[in-house]
């Protein structure tokens, strides 16, 4: 094995130990099912970028506080590196790839715990005779419908404990790219209250980096779980279900419009099932829907627009 052989092999048994850390604690806060596991492996297909590699899927579905939930892990190999991928790196166009992460997206069934999302990953792109050029990148956001301060305030405060070791800097810097990434430019909001986002992160040696994919994985579920145990037992009725529903039409716009990882996903002929696992079991639309002013449903726009939420 390479030095980088080595250093994959570390990447990849972390994430799947992650990936099992998050559902067996969704799983105890669900309290009535377990995430099924759906493991796959393909071969390299023609018109697929001769994608090979596999992963494993984990969904739990129809449970007692979780409606929808997946958190897929996958580790595939590539001939060349699609659209997407090289679009902010041009001068990688051509190369073969490597990418492993873990992806997860929460759609629970109670309006009052917001939908949550998760990824963290590493992309190495390989040219024969030269070293690979390798980066992290990843993050976590919170989408609320009926949103609690004392909920959003407690995200982004442990969203900023998972940067403090490496530098004061970094949580504004990563809070910002993630209210800037996670917009939803037809509709002119936020796709929900933020967290963290961070793409090509090299800046540091590996190891730094890989420390800091490793922070910003464990503390999602710092983050999440104290939520929807706070929230799974409230009382909701159909107006605040239909509201919901509505508001997940927003989540379904982004990932199918913007998303670069699900765009990444459909370019290189991924699986199918596990791009789309992300999107809501349920949702809908209505024509030029406004809240009244006033209403609880109208408050959420208020916090669809970036804010300072650890000084305000």
């Amino acid at each position: 094995m390479t030095q980088f052989d080595d250093k994959i092999e570390a990447v990849k048994n972390y994430l799947i130990g992650l990936q099992d850390d998050i559902c067996a604690q969704l799983a105890a806060e669900d309290g009535t099912k377990d995430f099924i596991v759906d493991s796959w492996e393909r071969e390299g297909e023609e018109g697929a970028m001769g994608l090979t590699g596999g992963g494993r899927s984990r969904v739990l579905e129809a449970g007692g506080v979780i409606e929808k939930g997946g958190v897929n892990f996958s580790h595939v190999r590539g001939k060349t590196l699609p659209a997407s991928a090289t679009a902010h790196r041009p001068e990688l166009a051509g190369r073969s790839f490597q990418a492993l992460g873990v992806s997860l997206v929460i759609h629970p069934k109670n309006p009052y715990i917001p939908t949550s999302h998760a990824n963290v990953r590493l992309f190495m792109a390989e040219k024969p005779g030269e070293e690979p050029v390798w980066w992290f990148g990843g993050g976590f956001d919170l989408t609320p419908y009926y949103p609690f301060d004392e909920d959003v305030k407690h995200w982004h405060q442990t969203s900023k404990q998972a940067c403090e070791l490496f530098g004061e800097e970094i949580y504004p810097k990563y809070k910002q790219w993630c209210d800037e990434y996670f917009f939803l430019k037809h509709r002119n909001e936020t796709r929900g209250v933020g967290g963290l986002f961070y793409d090509d992160l090299n800046d540091w040696d590996f190891d730094t980096c890989f420390a800091f994919m490793r922070s910003v994985g464990d503390h999602f579920i710092k983050a999440y779980r104290p939520i929807v145990a706070k929230r799974k037992s409230m009382d909701y009725g159909e107006r605040e279900r239909e509201f919901q529903l509505y508001r997940r039409g927003r989540y379904a716009e982004f990932n199918l419009v913007f998303d670069r990882g699900t765009l990444f996903g459909l370019q290189t002929g991924g699986r199918t099932e596990s791009i789309l696992m992300s999107m809501p079991p349920l949702a809908s639309w209505k024509y030029d829907y406004h809240p009244d002013p006033g209403t609880p449903e109208a408050k959420l726009y208020d916090y669809l627009t970036p804010r300072d939420w650890l000084n305000e």
